[in-house]
């Protein structure tokens, strides 16, 4: 099956999680954003996410065309491609705990977003920077050692892994957000990665996969920037 993902064409944001499971999986896809042409690009997107006719329309990308289904929010397409693909344990119970975990991931994901935009997406960044270095602060003090522990933890008790013993979707997952954070916040995680040597070691491990090592090298693979859900604004980390 040839799958259609929809989502914003300059920024990784939250459709990543989901190029990162097609491209791991081995999926025929197409970014439809990015795309030129009758039927593609923003406008092709935004023209479903408003079409009238439709009984289930997205609310928002990410969201993926599979035949006549149409999948919204990245955790559930995930949870739907993650069989598919290869990329997640085939008993129930091993199905359930991986999309547990996307959730928490989809959760932690959406208090990094809020280090840069506490007050309102609707602001500029420079219209809230003070109340978004005091946000950040508690962020890197509280919020990201107490999520990464948790991680830590479920990845030390699996040997190694998230879920299961290959190669899973929230694998995929934890290696972005070790990716973003560094980008996003580089003195505060240097200084507490030492914390997380079973995280780290996932990173490196899912950055090696052939697959994921190929994407990343290449012009699929949108660079961070500051329009995407890690940021990073040096005045951040500054006390």
């Amino acid at each position: 099956m040839r799958y259609e993902l929809y989502y914003w064409p300059g920024i990784q944001g939250r459709g990543e999680f989901v190029r990162l499971a097609l491209e791991a999986g081995g999926a025929d896809y197409a970014d439809m954003a990015r795309l030129s042409g009758r039927g593609k690009g923003v406008a092709a997107m935004l023209s479903l996410m408003n079409d009238g006719k439709l009984a289930q329309p997205p609310f928002a990308p990410p969201f993926l065309k599979a035949g006549k289904l149409v999948i919204s929010h990245s955790a559930n397409i995930l949870q739907y491609l993650g069989p598919r693909l290869g990329l997640v344990p085939k008993a129930e119970q091993g199905r359930i705990w991986a999309h547990g975990l996307q959730l928490s991931i989809t959760d932690f994901l959406s208090e990094v977003h809020d280090t840069h935009h506490p007050i309102a997406v609707a602001l500029y960044y420079r219209e809230q920077k003070a109340e978004a270095k005091r946000r950040t602060q508690y962020f890197l003090r509280d919020r990201l050692p107490k999520r990464f522990d948790y991680f830590e933890r479920v990845c030390a008790a699996n040997r190694g892994r998230m879920v299961g013993r290959a190669l899973s979707y929230v694998d995929l997952s934890m290696f972005q957000l070790v990716e973003g954070l560094r980008y996003a916040f580089p003195k505060a995680m240097k200084k507490l990665e030492p914390r997380w040597p079973n995280l780290v070691a996932l990173h490196d491990k899912v950055a090696d996969v052939p697959r994921v090592a190929a994407y990343l090298a290449s012009k699929r693979r949108i660079p961070f920037n500051e329009n995407g859900i890690f940021r990073h604004y040096p005045e951040l980390e500054e006390r």
